[in-house]
């Protein structure tokens, strides 16, 4: 067994692949993990998140630290790394660069979703974002939906969807930003919103009827992608069933009537084990809303970890 391991964010980029974290996410939530509630603390200026996750080899804890006046000092408002334990002995195995974990891990959740509930026919993705996050969901659509051809980027401040749409033709991708949202809505297969939006940006009509949407930037009940009515007459699917008691598109959409609680369809983990199914026709509209799980952090991290060691447990 090697020492403790130090996992930078270029090299947890190098060993976390799409392709090959799609596949173990799949595989973590088949077969399941124990995900405790996370842990919030208030130090000083600024607050920490304690999100561990465990099954029968790992351990992983997650810690977010958030100090929002940091820009005073020219830092970044968030930190964030992953510890990796043995789940047996408790010895500690690596130090991961959580940033690329969260990025990485919510792009590929994401497209995991879509490759249940997304026509398989798809060929134009728009993304609403342009952050982080935002920039490594074509990577991850395209690994899950190949016949994807052709990729808008909408972004509120049009000069970081430009440079979103520059990064993403050097990687070969056939991009070009999307200058009206309504107009993007209206060509695309599939619709990813990947913002900290607090008012809705995407509307019902904008939509094409069979359109795959795509929610995965709001995560707080102050937090909206979309109007209410973009889950009237859709099938709705979340990736815990956290996601409805702090998801303030899906609790404002309970509030105005257009979707019931008891009506979502189905999680990720019901997906992924066959007990529910995901998309069963070419028409109508399908919903996917996520707001992260520490399984999906775990996942990432001994994918990692594993590729970074060259060892198993």
């Amino acid at each position: 067994m090697p020492g403790l391991l130090f996992v930078d964010a270029a090299k947890a980029r190098e060993s976390l692949p799409m392709g090959v974290l799609l596949k173990a996410l799949r595989a973590s939530f088949k077969d399941g993990c124990e995900v405790p509630l996370r842990h919030s603390h208030i130090i000083n200026e600024g607050s920490t998140l304690l999100m561990p996750a465990w099954n029968k080899k790992y351990y992983g804890l997650k810690t977010v630290n958030i100090y929002p006046q940091n820009f005073k000092k020219k830092l970044p408002g968030l930190h964030s790394t992953v510890q990796l334990f043995d789940a047996q002995t408790g010895q500690p195995l690596a130090v991961i660069d959580g940033d690329t974990i969260t990025c990485r891990r919510t792009a590929a959740a994401a497209a995991l979703g879509a490759s249940y509930l997304a026509r398989q026919d798809s060929e134009v993705h728009l993304l609403v974002g342009a952050g982080r996050v935002a920039s490594l969901v074509p990577e991850a659509m395209k690994a899950a939906i190949p016949s994807l051809k052709k990729f808008y980027v909408w972004n509120y401040m049009e000069d970081e969807a430009v440079r979103l749409v520059a990064s993403l033709k050097k990687q070969g991708y056939d991009a070009e930003v999307c200058k009206e949202l309504k107009d993007g809505c209206a060509k695309a297969d599939i619709v990813t919103c990947a913002t900290l939006s607090r008012k809705p940006l995407v509307r019902a009509e904008w939509l094409k009827p069979d359109s795959h949407l795509d929610l995965i930037g709001s995560f707080t009940p102050q937090m909206m992608e979309t109007t209410p009515e973009c889950f009237a007459n859709a099938s709705v699917y979340v990736d815990t069933l956290e996601a409805p008691t702090k998801s303030g598109d899906l609790l404002e959409a309970f509030k105005a009537g257009t979707l019931q609680k008891e009506n979502i369809v189905a999680t990720m983990e019901e997906l992924c084990r066959g007990q529910k199914k995901g998309r069963t026709s070419q028409n109508g509209r399908t919903v996917f809303k996520a707001v992260g799980t520490a399984l999906e952090d775990l996942t990432a991290a001994v994918v990692a970890y594993e590729a970074a060691s060259g060892s198993k447990l």
